[in-house]
């Protein structure tokens, strides 16, 4: 272990967040290296975002072919061949994946070094038998799929995220045990690739959205076939594999051909030597300041290690946040204004900002707003109707929050993002200017609202009467 390195910037990781920050650095001047000890590109390349979206893809064009009727085209159960499915979603990874690849960065200057990273010391960080002494260290190290401690889980096979790409089998049937994101996700893309799916989850679907669009998106999935049990215990889990339920009759069992754990994740902290570089952190996480600084003032962290929201947008921002902090001294902060997140089923559902049971929590004043995808021109087009647009509007039109649920909803947020970030007021998006027919114009229709009152009431009447005697 002779060879030391003294870059400007070190980064431990190189998925989404580590990928950015590093290419950003390395062009803007500054001596990077890139400590990786799995596969370039991280989970959201290799086992999250990419492959989930391309299996949903897939799905989405079986179920095109279920619904095709209405259209005046003859609907067909589709011959699906999972295995060649999973193909689909292995050339998708391998297009991407030389974006992502150490020649790339290499070719850009970074030195990138295939090996675990653990810190000697505050200053040091050993990664293949070379000692690395940089000015700033970052930690970008993301998560893991996060198993609960269910009696009998730990002795029947079980996937996750990062393995269910790996089966080329078809399920029978496909147990989900958790309804967040990902299992909703991962449910729907399998039924409508053939199988048969249970939904089971403690608590209910998608706690952390609107009940109302959350309402609706369950009556999809139920249509699809999906069967949905929601606060339920799971006591143990038994070969077959089976979940063993409790009820107010007693035990029940539910037996399936294949598992899957959608239980959230868990923050990639352990064997890094954070104790030697005097980094305070816990099972939840890295702990950082408002500037993204760790306890060690020479060393940052980004991304789902320091057990903030785990979205990839959110590393990809704050690996820019930690450029001017480390490159340029900038005091920039380490959490953004307004933070999107999208659920990526079909209908997806989208929400940036508070929801309203958050914004009544803070004693705010909440106007909500709404309008259906089934009163717009382009959704009666495409017969894609199914769903709705939220909007709460606090006092003198100030945006506090969205969801959408319908077609294409996490390319529908944008414009709401940009005004809460930027703090437009309601008026902004309903006086744009938008074509016709797009899905854009729920987003002015749904502003449009906020006026309805007060432009078709008695005194705008009262007004145009008295113009009207004026000639």
């Amino acid at each position: 272990m002779n060879t030391v390195l003294t870059p400007d910037l070190c980064v431990v990781g190189a998925g989404s967040g580590g990928l950015a920050l590093a290419a950003g650095a390395v062009q803007m001047g500054a001596s990077v290296v890139l400590v990786e000890a799995e596969r370039m590109g991280g989970d959201c390349l290799n086992v999250g975002c990419v492959p989930s979206k391309a299996l949903i893809a897939a799905a989405r064009r079986a179920q095109a072919m279920r619904e095709a009727g209405p259209f005046g085209i003859a609907a067909v159960e589709p011959a699906i061949d999972f295995a060649r499915v999973m193909d689909h979603v292995r050339e998708v990874i391998a297009q991407i994946a030389p974006h992502d690849s150490v020649e790339r960065f290499e070719g850009l200057g970074v030195k990138v070094i295939l090996a675990r990273g653990r810190f000697t010391g505050p200053g040091e960080l050993e990664a293949g038998g070379v000692r690395i002494r940089a000015r700033r260290f970052v930690l970008a190290t993301g998560s893991r799929p996060a198993v609960p401690p269910i009696p009998g889980l730990a002795d029947v096979p079980y996937l996750t995220n990062a393995t269910v790409f790996d089966n080329r089998t078809r399920p029978d049937h496909l147990l989900v045990l958790g309804a967040g994101p990902i299992g909703c996700e991962l449910a729907q893309a399998h039924r409508r690739l053939g199988a048969a799916v249970t939904l089971v989850d403690i608590g209910p679907l998608l706690p952390r959205e609107d009940p109302e669009l959350v309402d609706l998106l369950r009556a999809r999935l139920a249509a699809e076939g999906i069967a949905i049990l929601e606060r339920v215990e799971v006591r143990r889990v038994e070969p077959g594999p089976t979940l063993v339920l409790a009820g107010p009759e007693g035990e029940r069992r539910i037996t399936g051909s294949h598992l899957l754990v959608a239980t959230g994740r868990m923050p990639t902290v352990e064997g890094l030597g954070l104790e030697a570089a005097g980094i305070r952190f816990s099972a939840k996480g890295i702990e950082v300041d408002t500037r993204l600084r760790t306890s060690n003032r020479r060393v940052y962290a980004i991304g789902d290690c320091t057990g903030g929201p785990q979205f990839t947008h959110l590393a990809g921002w704050q690996a820019g946040q930690v450029v001017k902090n480390v490159l340029f001294r900038l005091p920039a902060a380490g959490t953004p204004v307004a933070l999107p997140r999208v659920t990526f089923t079909d209908p997806e559902l989208a929400t940036v900002g508070l929801l309203e049971a958050e914004a009544r929590g803070r004693g705010l004043a909440v106007t909500r707003l709404g309008w259906s995808f089934a009163d717009n021109d382009r959704a009666r087009a495409e017969r894609s109707t199914g769903g709705r647009i939220v909007a709460l509007v606090g006092r003198r039109g100030r945006i506090l929050g969205a969801s959408i649920l319908g077609p294409h909803a996490g390319e529908l947020l944008l414009p709401w993002v940009l005004a809460i970030e930027r703090g437009l007021r309601i008026g902004a998006l309903a006086t744009a200017l938008v074509p016709y027919p797009t899905l854009s114009e729920v987003t002015k229709r749904v502003a449009g609202n906020w006026y309805t009152p007060t432009l078709f009431g008695e005194r705008t009447r009262r007004l145009v009467r008295w113009l009207a005697k004026l000639g």
